[in-house]
């Protein structure tokens, strides 16, 4: 199993490069501060404190099933936010 660090870095790269593909596809169509961007920006943020509270709470039985639903619960909502983002284009 991978380190809790390395997870706590994925959870922020895919959630921050969800953030950054907002940015840069609002700036490709001459569309900045659209509230459908806006609104994928702040579920990610939301995303992102909800999985970091989820990671540091340490008073669960089985640490490593729960660590590993996290990661899957990332992998989930990460694809939903890239499904939204891809409807902004």
């Amino acid at each position: 199993m991978a380190s809790i660090r390395d997870l706590k870095k994925d959870i922020n790269f895919v959630l921050g490069d969800i953030i950054e593909a907002v940015y840069i596809v609002e700036a490709a169509n001459n569309k900045s501060d659209s509230k459908e961007g806006a609104k994928i920006i702040d579920n990610a943020i939301e995303t992102f404190d909800e999985l970091i509270a989820k990671v540091n709470n340490k008073s669960v039985d089985n640490r490593k099933a729960h660590l590993n639903a996290v990661r899957q619960e990332l992998e989930k909502k990460a694809t939903a936010l890239v499904d939204q983002l891809n409807k902004l284009q």
